[in-house]
């Protein structure tokens, strides 16, 4: 694994987070159990594990789409935990993005790249036509500059994936979170948006949080963590992924 030139500060960390949720038969579940993890400005982090796992629960966790039973959870340290509702909703869009697993959940389907892009560029005191540009640049630096004023639901499924990158750093976030983000693309395709979360931890110094079951994806970043009934490991081991 490769490690990453960001700077040393902390762009969110987990500090003893237990979540405890209801099942359909109203028993007490535990999903993630006394997790410690903390990932660095310009880091890139893997985060592998079984279905089942935990992994989607710690990403709802960093956005602040619930709250830990107990512990807490910090975004340039700032405790999300004990947040507002309109606060964390000010947080999400300033501070993280975020692509999901499928292509077409992270765009407005009838909107065009553009639009897409300038719709999530909320910068404080930018101008529309600042806007405009910077999501212009954005495009092109994920390969879609010529589709900008093409409706998204007409793109292919590694274009809207690569047009989610897009969108999820169109507010410079501190975080940027994918949860599978290649899983249902080709190949090439998927290296090519692996490609460009790290080079977005390149130019932006974000910190990139990719929750994946492929090895080559986990492969390319700087670390990897291993999550095993609601536990964290302290390094993932590339056997336990394989068939």
């Amino acid at each position: 694994m490769r490690r990453g030139t960001g700077s040393v500060g902390s762009a969110a960390e987990l500090r003893g987070v237990t979540h405890v949720y209801r099942d359909g038969r109203d028993t007490l579940l535990t999903a993630v159990r006394d997790i410690n993890l903390t990932i660095h400005a310009g880091e890139a982090v893997a985060l592998t594990g079984p279905s089942g796992a935990g992994k989607s629960t710690l990403l709802t966790l960093l956005a602040g789409l619930a709250r830990p039973t107990n512990g807490q959870v910090l975004l340039r340290g700032q405790d999300v935990t004990a947040m507002s509702e309109r606060a964390l909703l000010r947080m999400r869009a300033r501070d993280l993005g975020m692509v999901l697993q499928t292509p077409g959940r992270n765009v407005l389907p009838y909107a065009t790249a553009l639009q897409n892009v300038v719709f999530a560029h909320r910068g404080a005191g930018a101008t529309r036509r600042e806007r405009h540009r910077a999501a212009l640049r954005l495009l092109d630096s994920v390969g879609l500059a010529e589709h900008s004023h093409r409706p998204a639901r007409l793109l292919s499924g590694g274009q809207q994936q690569r047009l989610a990158v897009a969108v999820a750093l169109a507010g410079r976030p501190a975080l940027l979170v994918a949860d599978e983000p290649t899983s249902q693309l080709p190949r090439r395709t998927g290296d090519a948006v692996v490609q460009l979360l790290l080079d977005a931890r390149e130019e932006y110094g974000a910190a990139v949080l990719v929750v994946t079951h492929d090895t080559h994806v986990s492969d390319a970043l700087d670390v990897a963590y291993h999550l095993a009934d609601g536990e964290l490991q302290s390094q993932a081991s590339p056997e336990l992924e394989r068939p």
